[in-house]
């Protein structure tokens, strides 16, 4: 077919290879297109760049979320289902293209595409490196030019036919999610299923904490998640001491007591933990401090203490025994 231009899209002309089938799906913000492509220069030879068919990886790019190669959406969203086109776009739009295709590059190696990378938009990226290890995308990365790509739809996924990552969540869908986790992590601790219930428990704080990264610290939206947030970590937290990892229920009751040092349950499970691992003194003091914060539960921490008491005892009668044993000289035999 002839090629035409794009309408409202400077530098960028279309040819359709084969034509799809059906209307033009409705690409909704969140939908998921799942696609092939390959990436030429645009010289006599048409040199072949990248190849998804050839890394044996289909690309993925979620409607609205501002992929790097910002044209790829465009160029997505003018295809049917099945069909294959061809792209020319020009310089303008294939800024970014060396640090993508880095990053699918990695992928298909089984490499992190994030390795040696700092926290950055892709643009700060690009003036922290002198190569990408890529000598064709080091080319490609110093002088941007025009480049050719061929694209076959061939899935569109509607919004709510897939389970999205966190980040491809709107605001909203990531606060409707969380009651849905909270209770589906309460089912599976009723089942004794902990790994699965933390893992719910800790997606549905990844949700809150993206939403309230957006909000200005200790300001009342930003509290206001906290307070959400605290008790998803303190059953994480739960969760964790019945799978044996102490050290991360430390980890996590002592950030939440830096932000409230009243926090019953969080010194409760700091001391379990520290407990579990031998830190009497601290779970002492942590056990002490519960019972001092709400004396309704000074019988269940005299309990804690007599345990912990017992325990210890028998810790020390082992240690001797071993010390004992290490430094007796064997006896001779007359």
């Amino acid at each position: 077919m002839d090629e035409m231009y794009l309408l409202n899209v400077e530098g960028v002309k279309k040819k359709i290879l084969h034509g799809g089938r059906g209307e033009l799906p409705q690409f909704k913000d969140g939908s998921k297109l799942t696609f092939h492509f390959q990436t030429l220069k645009d010289n006599f030879e048409r040199t072949v760049i990248d190849d998804s068919r050839q890394a044996g990886i289909p690309m993925e790019i979620i409607v609205g979320k501002l992929f790097k190669i910002e044209v790829w959406e465009t160029l997505l969203t003018s295809m049917r289902i099945g069909e294959v086109a061809e792209f020319w776009c020009d310089a303008v739009h294939t800024g970014m293209y060396a640090l993508v295709s880095k990053g699918m590059r990695r992928i298909a190696e089984g490499r992190d595409p994030l390795e040696g990378q700092k926290h950055r938009c892709g643009m700060g990226n690009m003036f922290d490196y002198h190569s990408t290890g890529y000598a064709d995308l080091d080319e490609l990365q110093r002088a941007p030019q025009p480049l050719i790509f061929i694209m076959e739809l061939f899935k569109v996924d509607d919004p709510s036919s897939y389970k999205r990552d966190t980040w491809a969540m709107s605001k909203e869908e990531k606060l409707s999610a969380v009651p849905v986790l909270h209770r589906e992590g309460n089912r599976l601790v009723l089942l004794k299923r902990y790994q699965e219930a933390a893992a719910k428990y800790q997606e549905a704080v990844i949700c809150l904490r993206n939403v309230q990264a957006k909000e200005k610290p200790w300001a009342e939206d930003w509290l206001s998640l906290e307070h959400l947030i605290t008790p998803l970590v303190l059953n994480y937290c739960q969760c964790q001491l019945e799978l044996g990892e102490y050290y991360e229920v430390l980890e996590h009751t002592t950030d939440l007591l830096q932000k409230d040092n009243e926090n019953v349950k969080a010194y409760f499970k700091r001391a379990k933990a520290h407990a579990a691992v031998w830190n009497e003194a601290e779970a002492r003091d942590d056990f002490l401090r519960v019972a001092q914060l709400d004396p309704s539960l000074a019988a269940a921490v005299k309990k804690e203490l007599r345990l912990l008491g017992e325990r210890m005892r028998e810790k020390r009668v082992e240690d001797r025994q071993r010390y004992q044993g290490l430094f007796q000289q064997p006896q001779l035999q007359g």
